[in-house]
């Protein structure tokens, strides 16, 4: 068998081009992400996911998505239920705390729930990132609150939730996008708050949650740590900070390639991004020319790489889901539609 190569694409449309089926075939990518674009209705969307593995010969190959809630969901009415942001959480914690995780939990079930009958097998979420005042509002309403213990609490159960139905959880954007003043798909945000701030604050949730199988970084510069790269293409960052101080051990994937914060072609962003220890790339926008000129360079997922690959996706082997109408009903009773 061909090794995968250590990146992961993203199609045009609804359905998969004959010439992107050559490509994938040819490349391997280890996995493929989904957006709006891609989804119009479940029957079709199950083909594109089937098609999508069969181009890589690989039908456990991760699928992965981001359906958050509130603004950030790629399945929306009226074949999927569009679920809410997480701040309705984070603002039912004020009145009781224990209904606020069984409300995150029902929630995110029925979301791993919908994923998994699809055939998607990772979702990307929870964000751990902590809003601050004055920040961009990338952030805001879809992290759980403020607080970085709750935060923490709530994003526990919420991996905990999608794990339980067989899907992959994400913790994003380590080691914290929560500080930054602008839009990291729009211009390369710069965080100058002192090492000591940000690893009592920032990095906690990430900590509490780094057994956690797979994290998605962060193109945000920490001038405290390395005044040069973002986390993604810092050395630095991901060995000393992501990997030493939080302690994550999971497969580690960068956002999105073709954002704007980032430096370079395809290619010097690809290669940055790997030999600072990224295992994986990501690129969402399924531009051919640009997959092209990433393939060039992406090499193949190394062994280690591979083993927390894997050691995620046994994680999903078996699961056990729930009634449906039960839990939407009771959400309803807990004031979550």
């Amino acid at each position: 068998m061909t090794p995968s190569r250590a990146v992961i694409f993203g199609c045009k449309g609804p359905n998969l081009g004959s010439d992107e089926f050559v490509f994938f075939s040819k490349i391997k990518p280890i996995g493929f992400i989904l957006f709006s674009r891609n989804c119009v209705d479940p029957e079709q969307l199950k083909k594109l996911i089937k098609d999508l593995r069969k181009s890589i010969d690989n039908d456990r190959a991760p699928i992965l998505i981001d359906q958050e809630g509130g603004r950030v969901v790629r399945l929306r009415k009226p074949h999927w239920r569009e679920p809410p942001a997480a701040k309705l959480f984070a603002d039912l914690v004020e009145k009781n705390i224990d209904l606020a995780r069984e409300a995150v939990n029902l929630n995110i079930r029925l979301v791993g729930q919908e994923l998994r009958d699809l055939g998607v097998n990772v979702n990307c979420l929870p964000v751990l990132d902590i809003p601050f005042n004055g920040a961009d509002p990338i952030i805001s309403d879809r992290a759980f609150g403020v607080d970085p213990e709750m935060i923490s609490i709530l994003g526990r159960v919420a991996c905990d939730a999608l794990l339980m139905e067989g899907v992959l959880p994400v913790i994003k954007h380590i080691p914290g996008h929560g500080r930054s003043s602008v839009d990291s798909h729009k211009a390369l945000p710069i965080v100058r708050t002192d090492r000591a701030e940000l690893s009592k604050i920032d990095f906690s949730p990430f900590k509490l949650l780094a057994d956690m199988p797979i994290a998605m970084t962060a193109h945000i510069i920490y001038s405290a740590i390395d005044p040069e790269n973002p986390a993604t293409t810092s050395s630095k960052v991901i060995l000393e900070i992501i990997r030493e101080e939080i302690g994550f051990d999971g497969l580690l994937i960068s956002d999105d390639l073709s954002m704007k914060a980032l430096d370079g072609d395809f290619s010097y962003r690809t290669q940055a991004a790997l030999a600072a220890g990224c295992d994986a790339v990501l690129h969402c926008n399924g531009n051919m020319s640009e997959m092209k000129e990433i393939s060039d360079v992406v090499f193949d997922l190394s062994n280690k790489s591979a083993d927390r690959l894997e050691r995620a996706l046994v994680q999903i082997d078996e699961f056990k889901t729930l009634d449906r109408q039960v839990a939407l009903e009771r959400l309803v009773e807990l004031g979550i539609n």
